[in-house]
């Protein structure tokens, strides 16, 4: 046909394979380096920003760089609502979040975290606390919520724990009985735990009774088992009483702290029963005279009696202190204060062998020590003629006075006032011993028509020696 290959190329304006295949290489080299760049671009703005569909602290932080982030959250309002499960509790206050740049570090290190090398649309939900502490939220939101719940369980039925307690000298376990209580130290608890976000929503935490199989309720059996073994020796006088727990206390129960608490018992009437076999005051007293006879005498100003409201609340202190013995420390009797005398003496019927003896009958004063006789004097006594007559029964000093001036109304009303050396009064009503330097009638019967105004009068010169004798507190038994 006459054509050349080259003519034929020429004609039909085909490249040559080797320029074609440099062309080629030229495209894939430029496609290389283009999808290289694109690799790196898309590395960088993936290690720079977040992804899709990432919040941090419930606020949306997609696409944006650590910076943006920070300034996001420190512009974001969070509303500070507390739920306890989906119930609205409390709204607070809205409060800027206190994210600082102290913080930065921390949303770079999230930042790093969620990083991927293809762009990705999974959600992820971070939480970050900010470095600085939210004062409002850890402090003041947590107070009112704590007020908030203490408040709302006023008007909840509290859980009734089941008890140990004593009743009518038996114990008992109560029934526990379930309640509507929040547990408000527990969801504090929570609420410390929370994210920092918006709305805080806690899970309901209610407080539980105590039940009957607990081990509290078995430590509270044990506890009263034991208190009911218990025993306080009681001592009046030289005498001692046993009072034991199962005995005397009927109704009691026990305190947080485990101590134990008496609602009733019988310990007033015990104390009462120790009392009226014991006491002196306003009972006739055993004595014997100096003549060897027996009498019965009533005790006057002389006698003590237990306080028996004021000894029964001690010894219900004991018991439930966990004492061992009480002595008897609340007496009273007809005292200037209404104080007792005659407790500490135990011997001779309760008067003891030291004492003044006045016989109205033969008008004679014998005074005894230590069981010894060591004065015996003549003594006029009160008028029995006015009805002025000395007082009989068991009395006691009173004081001492030297000198002393006697004054007072004699039967007719007539105001007297007599000087005497010496002065022992035994009544509160104002009979005593005194010495008598008027007087010209010491017979046997000078106190039927002649008699003194009550007291017991005293020959001058014994007086002295009777004073000496007499001691303060001394019983004095004038029969």
């Amino acid at each position: 046909m006459g054509y050349s290959v080259e003519k034929s190329v020429k004609e039909h304006n085909v490249k040559p394979p080797t320029q074609w295949f440099k062309n080629w290489k030229f495209i894939i080299s430029v496609t290389i380096v283009v999808i290289g760049l694109s690799i790196l671009a898309m590395s960088y703005y993936q290690m720079t920003r977040f992804n899709s569909n990432i919040t941090i602290n419930d606020i949306e932080v997609s696409g944006l760089t650590a910076d943006q982030t920070l300034e996001k959250l420190q512009t974001s309002l969070i509303k500070n609502t507390i739920y306890v499960g989906d119930q609205l509790i409390f709204e607070g206050t809205e409060t800027k979040m206190a994210f600082t740049e102290n913080d930065l570090a921390e949303i770079k290190e999230t930042l790093k975290d969620q990083w991927t090398f293809f762009p990705s649309s999974e959600a992820k939900a971070y939480y970050l606390q900010p470095s600085n502490k939210d004062s409002y939220r850890s402090e003041t939101l947590r107070t009112e919520l704590e007020q908030e719940l203490i408040s709302i369980n006023q008007d909840l039925q509290a859980p009734i724990d089941a008890r140990a307690q004593l009743e009518n000298g038996e114990i008992i376990i109560t029934e526990s009985i379930d309640g509507e209580h929040y547990d408000v130290h527990s969801l504090l608890e929570e609420y410390d735990k929370q994210e920092y976000t918006s709305e805080v929503i806690l899970n309901p935490i209610y407080l539980h009774p105590i039940k009957e199989d607990s081990q509290v309720v078995q430590s509270q059996v044990e506890k009263l088992q034991d208190f009911l073994q218990h025993s306080i020796d009681y001592q009046v006088q030289d005498q001692v009483y046993s009072l034991k727990a199962n005995e005397l206390i009927k109704d009691a129960s026990l305190s947080e702290e485990m101590d134990v608490l008496i609602q009733s018992d019988l310990i007033d009437e015990k104390v009462a029963e120790i009392n009226d076999s014991q006491s002196t005051l306003g009972r006739d007293f055993t004595f014997k005279t100096h003549s060897g006879s027996v009498i019965s005498t009533k005790g006057q100003g002389y006698g003590w009696a237990l306080d028996a409201e004021k000894e029964a609340k001690m010894i219900k202190e004991a018991f439930m202190n966990g004492g061992e013995s009480v002595s008897a420390s609340n007496i009273y009797g007809n005292g200037w204060s209404g104080e007792g005398y005659g407790y500490e003496t135990t011997s001779n019927y309760g008067i003891g062998h030291t004492y003044a003896e006045v016989s109205i009958a033969k008008q004679k004063m014998w005074i005894y020590k230590e069981g010894q006789l060591v004065l015996t004097t003549d003594i006029v006594t009160g008028n029995k003629s006015t009805q002025q007559d000395t007082l009989p029964g068991v009395w006691y000093i009173l004081f001492k006075r030297t000198p002393y001036t006697l004054t007072g109304s004699d039967y007719s009303g007539k105001d007297y006032s007599v000087d005497v050396d010496y002065w022992a009064p035994f009544t509160n009503s104002g009979q005593g011993f005194h010495d008598a330097g008027w007087r010209t009638n010491w017979s046997s019967n000078a106190y039927k028509n002649e008699g003194s105004n009550g007291c017991v009068n005293v020959p001058p010169d014994v007086m002295k020696k009777v004073y000496d004798h007499l001691s303060v507190y001394d019983p004095v038994v004038i029969y």
